[in-house]
């Protein structure tokens, strides 16, 4: 894998207050292409700290995981759009209705912007495990229960999902070549696991049809932030074709 498509793969975690946030954006120009802004700073912040981002030329993937009556969030995606996130999560288990909402507030937005974000669905959790989905009421298996939510996202217009590497090969076959399929839940070779279930290291993740990777503590907790991410890449580069 080429140097410049093995860093547009990774996506580190801004999972931290805005002050550590910034200076590991600062750390990473030049290097990472993709930032990931989850519902810490998304509370802390707001959509300024996406624009920021924006502004030093990074892409930025806002997790902001929306789930709630399809009125809500159809406002809620047009409104996120215009901080002009690349890349926007829902939850798929929101039903068919709520996920065409949220194509219908991307493409509202696209009618002011000029484009839309990319939509990806949450699936399973990969902090979960079987006996954790079984205590909230899904008792088939986790992968089938991701597949039924991929093929229900796919269906209402959402461009790809997020899911463990473990359902990467699964979605890829079943969502086509050019799906999103956005894998946290990666952990470099004797990384902590954390509060990770279904983890793989970077290259397993990827070989298995992941588009993207999400890499959060791997990274922003490493002594030296730049060192980790480009020894990830170096994996992409040397065990990826």
């Amino acid at each position: 894998m080429e140097l410049r498509d093995a860093q547009d793969k990774v996506m580190v975690a801004l999972d931290c207050r805005s002050d550590q946030a910034l200076a590991l954006a600062t750390a990473l120009e030049g290097h990472a292409r993709w930032m990931k802004v989850g519902i810490t700073l998304i509370y802390d912040e707001g959509p300024a700290f996406v624009m920021a981002l924006k502004r030093r030329g990074y892409k930025v993937f806002l997790d902001a995981k929306f789930h709630d009556i399809p009125f809500q969030v159809e406002r809620a995606v047009k409104s996120a759009s215009f901080s002009g996130a690349d890349l926007i999560t829902v939850h798929g288990a929101g039903s068919a209705q709520m996920l065409r909402a949220c194509r219908r507030g991307a493409d509202e937005a696209a009618d002011v912007m000029g484009k839309r974000p990319l939509l990806a669905a949450i699936t399973v959790l990969t902090s979960m495990n079987e006996e954790e989905l079984a205590r909230v009421g899904v008792t088939r298996p986790i992968a089938e229960q991701a597949l039924a939510l991929a093929r229900l996202a796919h269906d209402s217009g959402i461009d790809g999902v997020v899911c463990s590497p473990q359902e990467a090969a699964s979605m890829r076959s079943l969502l086509g070549p050019d799906a999103l399929v956005v894998t946290p839940g990666v952990r470099p070779r004797g990384a902590a696991r954390g509060d990770q279930s279904r983890v793989a290291t970077p290259a397993e993740a990827v070989r298995a049809g992941a588009s993207h990777i999400v890499v959060g503590r791997p990274i922003t907790c490493a002594d030296d932030p730049l060192a980790a991410f480009d020894a990830i890449v170096g994996e992409l580069v040397d065990d990826v074709a």
